[in-house]
């Protein structure tokens, strides 16, 4: 292939699923970019990975091994099934070169020296074999043996000299060995990737990466969580909002209930977001779970994912209930997913949520947020990434059910994060007592699109989902939990 064909702004494809996305198309060529993370977080897996995209193009690759054997780095590579014979794989082992030099040189020093012939021979590489994409892999080595920051910055400058005029895009690997505050590397490069290994207090390590500069070309900025699968790596981009909107119909969702639908004025706007919030059994993961069987009756699809409670127990709870659930599963237009927080991070659980989406569901349910709120990495952040999900499920038409559990069964309620003001309708249940019976109530605090019954009424659950009763005219203080009657008693005890 004649590299002189290669025009500077073209982008190399990395190969890396997600990443391309986050780059706004790939990396230009061309150029020297630095990769930096500590050890183990993925540096070499990326490198491999852009290589072998590199590949399939027909393109001639290098890897320069300064610290990793060439086996270790095999292994690697056939830990996700990969071969490397489309790669040129060169180990210049820093040990033996030192060894070898130790016996030859007596009059400099031997790191000095050490440090040039390296060099040298990495420059003897590049030029026979004319590489459109080198890997050099890792820049520690180069550091050590330049034994001071000027004699480092003046080796690096030489390769970076080097290789503009060879027409090859070039990834630098750190392991961030360097003094804190060290951005000699970061000055010389055309482009930073920032690879991060985050330890939360339980669960899996979560991954991330972030783009610190891309010279004269836009990115998206921020972190972006990726994981390291069989297959490399897998990066899941930030979810924005964008310009684009989906046109929906003026037809809101009805629940399936005439009463409930009255209640909210008949039915929730659609590209809306709903927080359903109470004390634990009151039924809220019932009440997401009928506005889903209502969609599918209508032949539009749904997802849930469920934090907390099994699958298995929802679908069991259904049944019980006489709610045809698992019909609908069977038929694709409900998706129930299980979430495990302990092994997902929340913007790999963006991105699946984002894809259900794309594939054409109409409505989406979070059962529940305290288990998304376990999900996230700083729990300051979720009410910000929350609403950039809500932004684009809007945009797209989506309407999103977020069930809340709060503390406590009775009396004073808190919740684990306030997500009220950024939900467009918020329904409150209750736990109250009357005439020796433990009862729940449901009433519309707010609704963002239109009016609703400003009524508080008795909601019952049983064979055939749930129901609504008259509004609780005569009593006050339920929604505290410890209320008032002030009717007849024998009334009461008749409408039990």
């Amino acid at each position: 292939m004649a590299k002189a064909s290669v025009k500077l702004l073209d982008r190399a494809k990395t190969g890396i699923s997600g990443l391309d996305e986050v780059l706004d198309g790939g990396l230009p060529r061309e150029r020297m970019y630095l990769v930096q993370g500590d050890p183990g977080v993925g540096k070499t897996t990326l490198a491999l990975g852009f290589l072998l995209a590199g590949a399939v193009e027909s393109e001639r690759c290098l890897y320069v091994t300064l610290s990793e054997t060439r086996v270790e780095i095999e292994a690697t590579a056939k830990s996700h099934g990969w071969s490397l014979d489309p790669i040129e794989l060169i180990e210049l082992s820093a040990l033996e070169q030192a060894e070898t030099l130790d016996r030859e040189n007596s009059l400099f020093e031997s790191s000095e020296v050490e440090l040039q012939e390296t060099t040298r021979r990495l420059i003897e590489h590049i030029e026979q074999l004319d590489p459109h994409r080198i890997v050099i892999d890792s820049l520690s080595e180069l550091r050590l043996m330049a034994r001071g920051s000027l004699n480092y910055r003046r080796q690096i400058l030489t390769l970076k000299q080097h290789f503009s005029g060879r027409h090859c895009t070039v990834l630098l690997l750190d392991d961030r060995t360097s003094e804190p505050g060290d951005l000699q590397l970061q000055s010389l490069a055309h482009g930073v990737l920032q690879l991060e290994q985050v330890p939360p207090v339980y669960g899996d390590d979560r991954r991330r990466l972030r783009i610190v500069k891309l010279r004269g070309l836009r990115f998206r900025g921020g972190y972006h969580d990726f994981v390291i699968r069989h297959g490399g790596l897998v990066v899941f981009p930030r979810l924005r909002v964008s310009d684009e909107q989906t046109e929906v119909d003026g037809l809101a969702l009805s629940s399936g209930v005439p009463e409930f639908d009255r209640l909210l004025g008949g039915g929730l706007d659609r590209g809306t977001s709903t927080l359903l919030t109470g004390a634990a059994g009151l039924g809220k993961s019932l009440i997401a779970t009928q506005f889903a069987i209502a969609a599918a009756e209508r032949g539009e699809s749904s997802a849930m994912f469920v934090f907390d409670e099994t699958a298995r127990t929802l679908l069991a709870r259904s049944r019980s209930l006489g709610m045809p659930l698992d019909k609908h599963i069977a038929s694709k237009l409900i998706r129930v997913q299980q979430i495990d927080p302990a092994e997902m991070g929340p913007g790999e659980f963006a991105q699946l949520a984002h894809g259900v989406v794309q594939s054409g569901v109409r409505l989406v349910v979070i059962d529940s947020l305290t288990g998304y709120l376990n999900a996230m990495v700083e729990e300051k952040m979720l009410t910000v990434q929350l609403h950039e999900l809500l932004s684009v499920f809007s945009q797209k038409g989506v309407s999103t059910l977020l069930i809340m559990a709060q503390h406590g069964l009775v009396g004073k309620m808190d919740s684990p994060v306030d997500v009220s003001y950024i939900s467009d309708t918020v329904l409150m249940l209750r736990y109250f007592e009357a005439a020796g019976r433990i009862r729940k109530a449901i009433s519309v605090l707010k609704k963002r699109s239109g009016p609703h019954e400003d009524t508080i009424r008795e909601l019952r659950i049983g064979q055939g989902g749930i129901t609504l009763g008259e509004p609780l005219a005569r009593f006050h203080g339920v929604l505290s939990g410890t209320p008032t009657y002030f009717g007849d008693p024998g009334e009461l005890s008749a409408s039990a």
